[in-house]
């Protein structure tokens, strides 16, 4: 479906169609077209139009066929497609528009968050050729790459993602990668993240129950009470992962996974915060 089609659906079929509302989809383009104004090249003109371009990027992380299912569809070469794919991500990247507020935002005074909820999210990858140990994932019992997510409660802005290899467990990767909270902001994880107290001991942590012994009543409804509010985090990882791209098996380079999933995040935020 090129972008003229489009027009004629709704808004709501177009969201359910690229993943991204209008108003997000003709910043994309902006973005793209004053980029390349910017080069000032000579040559042929663009045989795919901007709009175009953008919409093939979207089909792609949305639907994640291969480059040739969807070359097929817009009659382009396999190349080519990618070549695209590549060029509208790292042009959306270096606006700056989709950035992430990072790790240096959680321990500043004015832009600290009152209350955070941190969980990990895995992607099954293809099976490496060389150290397979590191990404296999004994939880998932598959290759898998991961995804920390640290939100605001309060704004649910995803504020952080650090990404890290299946095998790491999820409080190590939260150790490794330098991820420090402000000492009055209130943290929120499940029982994967045991020992965190050390680091912040504004941290809240499920009861774990003894062995051979059971949680009280009271321990039980606290557990109750941290999963209700850290459920937003789950509807935050299910709309990430609207995206195929993220959701099913990941075929491309893994060096790239990165930065697919920060930009899909600052995407996120970006409608978040025009909504």
């Amino acid at each position: 479906m090129r972008y003229e089609q489009t027009k004629k659906l709704s808004n709501r079929e177009f969201k359910r169609l690229v993943g991204v509302q209008r108003r997000t989809f003709d910043e994309m383009v902006k973005m793209l077209r004053d980029a390349a104004s910017l080069k000032q090249t000579r040559g042929c003109p663009q045989k795919v139009a901007w709009e175009d371009q953008v919409l093939i990027c979207l089909q792609y992380w949305r639907e994640y066929r291969t480059y040739f299912h969807i070359a097929q569809d817009w009659l382009l070469s396999e190349s080519t497609v990618c070549r695209i794919v590549h060029r509208v991500e790292t042009t959306l990247v270096s606006s700056g528009k989709f950035r992430l507020g990072g790790k240096k935002s959680l321990l500043t005074s004015s832009q600290k968050p009152k209350t955070v909820v941190m969980d990990v999210t895995e992607s099954q990858i293809e099976r490496p050729k060389h150290g397979q140990k590191r990404f296999y994932s004994g939880k998932q019992k598959r290759h898998t790459l991961k995804s920390q997510l640290i939100i605001d409660l309060t704004t649910l802005e995803i504020r952080c993602v650090i990404n890290g290899s299946g095998r790491k467990h999820d409080y190590r990767l939260f150790v490794d990668s330098k991820v420090r909270f402000h000492p009055d902001t209130e943290s929120l994880e499940d029982s994967g993240y045991q020992g965190i107290s050390k680091l912040h001991a504004n941290s809240c942590l499920p009861h774990k129950k003894p062995r051979g012994g059971k949680l009280t009543k009271q321990q039980k409804q606290s557990n109750r009470a941290l999963a209700c509010r850290r459920v937003v985090i789950e509807h935050i990882n299910r709309r990430l992962k609207v995206f195929r791209i993220l959701s099913q098996r990941y075929r491309n380079r893994r060096k790239r996974f990165g930065l697919r999933c920060h930009l899909i995040a600052g995407i996120y935020n970006y409608e978040l915060q025009k909504a």
